[in-house]
C-alpha cells in the first residue's frame, strides 16, 4: 500500500520531465546519464579541492611532519651519542676504580706483610730479651747460691776451726790464731 501523497509526487516528477523534455546528447556526453552527472560532480569536487589548495596544505603538513621526524631522529642520534659517551666515561671510571681498588688491596697486603714481619721481628726480640733476662736471673741465682754456699762453708769452717782451736789452744796462742782466721775469713769474703 502506498501513501496517498506518493502518487502526487510521482505525478509532479513526470510533469517536470515531460515539460522540460529529454536533455540533448552532445558527442560522447549524454546529459540524461547519471554517470555523466556523477563525473561532473567529481570534477567539481576536485576543482574545489584544488581551489582551496588542499594538496598544498597536505603536502605542507607532510613536509612539516617529515621535518619534525627528521629533527626527532637527529635529537635521538645526539642523545644516543651522548649516552655512548657517558657509557664510555662510566666504563672508564669503573676501570679506574677497579685499578684503584686493586692498588689498595695490594698496598694493604704489602702493609700486612710488613706488619707481620715487624711483629715477627718484635716477637723474636722480645723472646731474646726474656731469654737474656732469664739467663741473668739464673746467673744471679747461681752467684747468690755460690755465695750462700761459700758463706755457709766459711761459717761451718769457722765454727769447726773455733771448736778445734778451743780444744787445742788456750791463752795467747788462741788469740793469735783467732786473729789470723778472722783476717783470712775477711779476705775470703771480699
Amino acid at each position: 500500500m502506498q501513501p496517498e501523497h506518493a502518487p502526487a509526487a510521482d505525478h509532479a516528477a513526470e510533469t517536470a520531465h515531460t515539460v522540460a523534455g529529454p536533455l540533448p546528447v552532445i558527442g560522447p556526453f549524454d546529459f540524461n546519464d547519471p554517470a555523466f552527472w556523477a563525473f561532473v560532480g567529481l570534477l567539481i569536487f576536485i576543482g574545489v579541492i584544488l581551489y582551496m589548495k588542499v594538496p598544498a596544505s597536505v603536502t605542507k603538513s607532510l613536509d612539516d611532519r617529515a621535518t619534525k621526524i627528521t629533527s626527532e631522529l637527529a635529537a635521538a642520534e645526539a642523545l644516543r651519542k651522548e649516552a655512548e659517551a657517558k657509557l664510555a666515561e662510566v666504563e672508564k671510571r669503573a676501570a679506574e676504580a677497579e685499578a684503584e681498588a686493586k692498588g689498595i688491596v695490594e698496598a694493604a697486603r704489602r702493609e700486612a706483610d710488613q706488619l707481620a714481619v715487624a711483629a715477627s721481628t718484635a716477637l723474636v726480640e722480645r723472646i731474646a730479651r726474656r731469654e737474656k733476662m732469664a739467663e741473668e736471673r739464673i746467673s744471679r741465682a747461681e752467684s747468690e747460691a755460690i755465695r750462700d754456699v761459700k758463706l755457709a762453708a766459711i761459717d761451718t769452717a769457722s765454727r769447726a776451726a773455733a771448736a778445734i782451736l778451743m780444744d787445742q789452744l788456750a791463752g795467747k796462742a788462741a788469740d793469735e790464731e783467732f786473729s789470723k782466721s778472722l783476717a783470712a775469713a775477711a779476705k775470703a769474703l771480699s
